[in-house]
């Protein structure tokens, strides 16, 4: 038969699923489509076809014949062995709750999440549309290699004209047919299922019985060409009914070159093509829309289906080998229908298996784009698909499958699709295989699936089976098909998908995250590998945007959490106000792109609840060590939300999760003059509070200064180059001398450091001003210092300036301890120092490298050198007097006024080392 002697059936995949569609995805006045297949129609009938195949009948003696019984037994206790496990997880998945239309699509889309749900998916449509297409040529062409004109076969009856044009003629008919039934509805194509399985099964039936109850005979075989165009000497094989000695010599195996393709065959070779007829297993769990109970359906039809084809291979397989010579079995794959009690029945077999792959394979197809239409996954490319009939027939996808078959049709021969075809299988059973385990790792409560036979060890094993046999069978095909995987969850990932479905990935974090964190131990911190944790206090994000940037480029891998406090007393609201408002939070992170959790609370007060976050925040190892504020003073307030571009969108539509719009929650920021929910006191008591629960500070100012390539992840353009200034030194307490560098100098300049390696601030030089007192030498301090940097690795200029000449400086050489915050000099001495301490860091900020004081660098083409992008300054302590809180505000406002981007930093913990 040409079917035969095509080597399209050398790597066959004829089609298999008939995937369902949602069961409450009509549209429509019908509703939902009735559910009302049973367990043997909707499940063990379509299997056992689409196990069986056209194989059964065309590639058994192939299979014998070059691999030996041996051989070929083990081949098929590997296949179903790597069947088998991907049967469990679909058992599993299929008892662990409602399952909807879409069938192994559904399951891995629910599971593993929109990305590779979505992906998988559209690689099973394909692998769907191909296989039918597949499966009408493999029909076309067992017709013509009998009614053909151009037939070869003895026994042909030459009434068809043949030519491509006529070839896809009847492929076109075919498909007419087909596709007539499978738009009419999945009862029709049931009904028609059915008979097609009992005319399968009657052929079978005559195969079985031919070997019994026909004599031995000798068999002409077609002759084969020869090298020079002529014919090779008619070959004869032997059916030579039960015999011992053909047993013996069909035992071992015999590969030689396959009569159809000229390629000599090989183990590997073999079981492809034995492994591609057997690969149906999913073509009862997708029919899972129209399933009564799919949770009992689906398991036990398949694994009934499973054990009935095993039986009916391996005993076609024994009989075989007990009556046919090894000439017979390698010269003649279609030798059922000379042994045939009568021979017209096998090639209906041949034919009903072949319509019934087809249709399969359409009306898998066509349920598969139903439903990923129905996610609404690719927009409106697949609208059409999501047309129903009044009882809910998707006949929409159904055409839009067709006219894809048909285009296919058009390339005339798919051998080369076969493999690929097989291959997109596979990748969906490893999914599903991948589903399960997922879900078996993740300890989830709520995966308790009735179906009990299956361990992680199964779901492992099927993984890595599946992904093997991807190699074995076509490695090229195997690749491309992950990279096509791999692009389309990228598109989707890019596009965004629903998150109601769940996503596994999740609970695995989650159960991961748990296990570490409880073997992140903090009595094992050590100095080298300490790292800021940041809690950011945000009033309203409008007016906070710049900070909220650069609080996350200073986080350096670290725990960076926005706190947010909510005024009120749960005692007398009917709900808790706070919940509600997460959902905008964390949209809030993702627009503003930064790596963050969100933190909120409701107390009375801003400082309570700034006490809560400073104790609840984070968990375990991982809980944040620095608290970083706003500058209190009275600047007006900006809206940055209309200035940055990521928030240009419009912000009045719903957020994710029906969570309120960002503009709704976040209001505009206040009028300047206007109540303010902290007072300079509390404001100051929170920053004496965090010191007293041993957490460093930062206190950020006019941060909305700073350029946005400066706040970006990545900056499209070469960023200017300017200096981050360092003072680690106390300026309120204008002492020189290498007593300067105590733990709050070393932290001050630590935070520099780690601003400095982030991409944004490459470009940026560190300064560090060491400053001397009245009477101490130049040149000492800032030899030790640079000794002290190079230790700690921290490449930086270091720039001497004479401070302590002012107000003060008789009295503080007498006074060690304290300073003009902490000690009693008078508010107009302290003001004096502090603004004589202001006017030195300005001056410096106008100092270029190498340029004179006074005014910026001046380069060779005229333009200023690089200005000082962000200045970092040594906080003192609040003091300890609560009524000298004002004044204490007071002094570091002068101290910092018109410095523009400027941290002020205290840090309690030693977080440097020279150590390796």
């Amino acid at each position: 038969m040409a079917s035969e002697s095509s080597p399209l059936l050398a790597y066959r995949l004829l089609g298999e699923e008939a995937a369902a569609f949602p069961a409450g995805a009509a549209g429509g006045p019908g509703g939902a489509p009735a559910r009302k297949l049973s367990t043997f129609l909707g499940v063990v009938v379509p299997t056992v076809l689409s196990m069986f195949s056209i194989v059964v009948f065309l590639r058994i003696g192939f299979v014998v014949g070059h691999a030996g019984l041996l051989q070929s037994l083990a081949m098929l206790l590997v296949a179903y062995f790597i069947l088998a496990l991907t049967v469990l997880s679909v058992c599993a998945i299929a008892t662990n709750g409602a399952v909807r239309g879409g069938g192994a699509y559904f399951m891995i889309s629910r599971t593993l999440g929109p990305e590779v749900g979505g992906s998988i998916g559209l690689m099973f449509y394909l692998a769907n549309v191909c296989s039918c297409a597949v499966s009408l040529l493999g029909l076309v062409e067992s017709v013509l290699d009998i009614f053909g004109a151009d037939a070869t076969g003895s026994s042909g009856i030459r009434v068809l004209p043949q030519g491509y044009g006529w070839n896809l003629l009847y492929g076109s008919l075919l498909l007419g047919l087909v596709g007539g039934v499978c738009t009419l509805g999945a009862g029709l194509y049931a009904r028609a299922s059915f008979l097609t399985f009992l005319l399968v099964s009657g052929s079978l039936g005559s195969v079985l019985v031919s070997f019994v109850a026909v004599g031995p005979r000798d068999i002409p075989l077609t002759p084969r060409p020869g090298t020079n165009g002529s014919s090779l000497p008619t070959k004869v094989g032997h059916f030579t009914g039960f015999n011992t000695s053909t047993l013996r010599d069909n035992l071992g195996a015999g590969y030689a070159e396959d009569y159809t393709t000229g390629a000599v065959m090989t183990f590997a070779s073999v079981f492809a093509v034995l492994f591609n007829g057997c690969t149906g297993i999913m073509a009862g769990a997708n029919m899972s829309g129209e399933l009564k109970d799919p949770s009992r359906a689906i398991p036990l039809g398949t694994i009934v289906a499973v054990a009935y084809t095993f039986f009916i291979y391996v005993l076609l397989f024994f009989l075989s080998s007990f009556t046919c010579d090894r000439v017979l079995l390698q010269e003649d794959y279609g030798f059922f229908r000379a042994i045939s009690l009568w021979p017209p029945l096998v090639l209906i077999g041949i034919y009903a298996t072949s319509l019934s792959a087809s249709m399969s394979s359409l009306i898998g197809a066509s349920r598969i784009l139903h439903a990923l239409a129905q996610d609404d996954l690719f927009g409106v490319i697949l609208a059409p698909a999501k047309v129903v009939t009044h009882g809910g027939n998707p006949w929409g996808a159904v055409l839009y499958s067709w006219g894809l078959v048909q285009l296919v049709l058009l390339a005339g021969k798919l051998n080369t699709l076969a493999a690929v075809v097989t291959v997109f299988y596979l990748v969906a059973y490893a999914a599903v295989d991948l589903s399960c385990l997922s879900l078996e790792w993740a300890s989830a409560p709520n995966f308790r699936p009735t179906f009990s036979l299956f361990s992680w060890h199964t779901c492992l094993l099927g993984v890595a089976s599946c992904l093997l046999m991807m190699f074995l069978i076509s490695p090229g095909a195997a690749g491309g098909s992950l990279l096509l995987m791999g692009l389309l969850s990228a598109l989707l990932t890019a596009r965004g998908g629903p998150s109601s479905w769940g996503y596994v990935s999740q609970a695995l974090l989650f159960h991961q995250v748990r296990k570490y964190l409880l073997r992140l131990d903090v009595r094992k911190d050590h100095v080298k590998f300490w790292r800021p944790q940041l809690l950011l206090l945000v009033g309203n994000p409008r007016g906070a945007l710049p900070l909220l940037r650069l609080a996350n480029q200073l986080k350096k891998g670290g725990l960076y959490v926005l706190g947010h406090v909510t005024l009120g007393d749960l005692d007398s609201l009917p709900s808790d106000p706070v919940q509600p408002q997460y959902g905008a939070w964390l949209s809030l992170v993702d627009r503003a792109q930064v790596k963050a959790f969100v933190d909120l609370t409701l107390s009375p007060s801003v400082r309570q609840g700034a006490q809560h976050l400073l104790r609840i925040s984070g968990l375990g190892g991982m809980k944040p060590n620095t608290l970083v504020l706003g500058f209190y003073d009275d600047a007006p307030p900006q809206d940055h939300f209309l200035r940055d571009p990521a928030f240009s969108e419009p912000l009045d539509g719903p957020q994710e999760g029906g969570a309120p719009a960002l503009s709704t929650l976040f209001p505009p920021p206040r009028a300047p003059g206007s109540p303010r929910a902290l007072s300079p006191q509390d404001y100051v008591a929170t920053v004496a509070d965090a010191l007293k629960m041993n957490k460093n500070v930062v206190l950020a100012r006019a941060c909305g200064a700073l350029p946005p390539e400066r706040l970006s992840r990545g900056s499209g353009g070469p960023v200017p180059p300017h200096h981050v200034d360092v003072w680690p030194l106390n300026l309120l307490r204008p002492r020189g001398g290498p007593g300067y560098v105590d733990v709050c100098g070393l932290f001050v300049l630590q935070m520099a450091t780690i601003l400095g390696m982030v991409p944004a601030w490459h470009s940026a030089r560190l300064r560090i001003f060491l400053c001397l007192g009245p009477r101490e030498a130049p040149g000492a301090a800032e030899g030790r210092l640079r000794a002290l940097l190079s230790q700690l690795r921290i490449r930086a200029e270091v720039h001497e300036v004479v401070w302590g000449e002012g107000a003060g400086a008789d009295r503080q050489e007498e006074e060690d301890e304290g300073d003009f915050v902490n000690s009693g000099h008078g508010d107009a001495e302290a003001e004096a120092l502090a603004r004589s301490a202001n006017a030195l860091v300005r001056a410096q900020q106008g100092r270029g490298t190498g340029g004179g004081p006074g005014g910026p660098e001046a380069t060779a083409d005229g333009q200023e050198g690089p200005a000082t992008a962000l200045t970092f300054l040594y906080l003192p302590r609040p003091p300890a007097d609560p009524t000298r809180y004002q004044r204490y505000l007071a002094l570091l406002e002068t101290l910092s006024r018109d410095l523009g981007p400027t941290l002020l930093v205290h840090g309690l913990t030693p977080v440097t080392c020279t150590d390796l």
